[in-house]
């Protein structure tokens, strides 16, 4: 379903992506691991359209999104949704307008329908009955919960996490790796999961792809990933499970 072919990225003559290839197939979830700087988070936002390469394809449903209008790229926009690190609400907005604001952007619905649409994906979060709360009245994992709601709200075919796990206290990240499969499950999408967690890497990921000085350097499932023999990989996660313990 993506395809990601021979990409480049470059920042103040510092090489982030070096020719980085990566396939996708539908109804998996891609967990993305790799060193802060590595070019995970650039990845994503080339994904969503919100930045250029320097060179190379993205290709979603058989489309180069790198070759697109802004009109074009808006329609693709349409059937993605993101869940970023910070949950980034809009604090002057209830949980219901935050979750609605989507909908009511790229969709010709009454107030009625998108209240019904609201309330349907708040409940497949677990968060009925807070429609108006503001975001300063929750925790930090229901904030993440009401994001992802709002990710999932126009009904898209790849959802993209940014960190979903992080900030959070283990009890909260367990809920949250749970809530994606669910979901994941539920609503049969494509998922690509960045993050540095390797609890929540194992436990949400059907494909992991380890990205190292621009390129992926490990891709398979899970069990595939433990058995590769790349110090690289092998390193990184052990430090990161050092890290957590």
């Amino acid at each position: 379903m993506i395809w990601i072919e021979d990409l480049w990225k470059n920042f103040e003559n510092k090489e982030v992506l070096t020719g980085l290839e990566l396939y996708i197939p539908r109804g998996e979830t891609l967990v993305v691991m790799g060193q802060s700087g590595c070019g995970k988070s650039v990845l994503l936002k080339m994904i969503t359209g919100l930045m250029k390469p320097d060179q190379g394809q993205i290709w979603i449903d058989g489309e180069d999104i790198t070759q697109f209008t802004r009109k074009a790229l808006n329609r693709t926009r349409r059937k993605l949704g993101m869940l970023f690190q910070s949950a980034a609400l809009f604090d002057s907005m209830t949980v219901a307008e935050n979750v609605g604001f989507m909908v009511s952007q790229h969709m010709k619905l009454s107030k009625r329908e998108i209240d019904e649409i609201v309330a349907e994906k708040l409940h497949l979060v677990q968060l009925d009955s807070t429609q108006d709360l503001r975001p300063a009245e929750l925790s930090g994992g229901m904030r993440k919960r009401v994001g992802l709601a709002r990710a999932i709200a126009c009904n898209p075919e790849v959802i993209l996490y940014d960190e979903p796990t992080t900030g959070l206290d283990p009890i909260t990240a367990l809920e949250i790796n749970r809530l994606i499969r669910d979901l994941h499950q539920k609503l049969q999408v494509t998922s690509v999961v960045v993050t540095h967690d390797m609890a929540s890497a194992f436990s949400v990921g059907t494909r992991m792809a380890m990205i190292h000085q621009g390129q992926v350097i490990a891709h398979g499932t899970p069990d595939e990933i433990w058995k590769i023999d790349n110090p690289v990989l092998q390193q990184f996660i052990a430090h990161e499970n050092h890290h957590q313990n």
